[in-house]
């Protein structure tokens, strides 16, 4: 099986599509017309000494940042690292 790396300061995301959406009124909005998300899984990361992400975590990601690829049947985001905003953490409720 080949699996995608990144190289040097870059950080590979799972874009996996969304459920397609509709209106109240039973419209179903086309992926040509939805605001793509700025959020994604952490898929794999390039060599990054200290990095504060790890496979797994959801980060979000500067708009018009990084390169699309289609590997598989899946679709992907490489960005760098500089290029992600902050990341998803569970806290516990007060």
């Amino acid at each position: 099986m080949k699996e995608l790396q990144p190289l040097n300061e870059n950080v590979l995301l799972d874009l996996t599509s969304e459920q397609e959406e509709k209106t109240s009124g039973g419209i179903i909005i086309p992926d040509t017309a939805k605001e793509k998300p700025q959020h994604a899984k952490v898929v794999a990361i390039g060599n990054i000494e200290n990095a504060e992400i790890k496979i797994g975590d959801v980060v979000f990601y500067k708009k018009f940042s990084g390169s699309e690829l289609k590997h598989g049947d899946k679709d992907y985001l490489i960005i760098p690292y500089a290029d992600l905003l902050a990341k998803v953490v569970e806290t516990d409720e007060i």
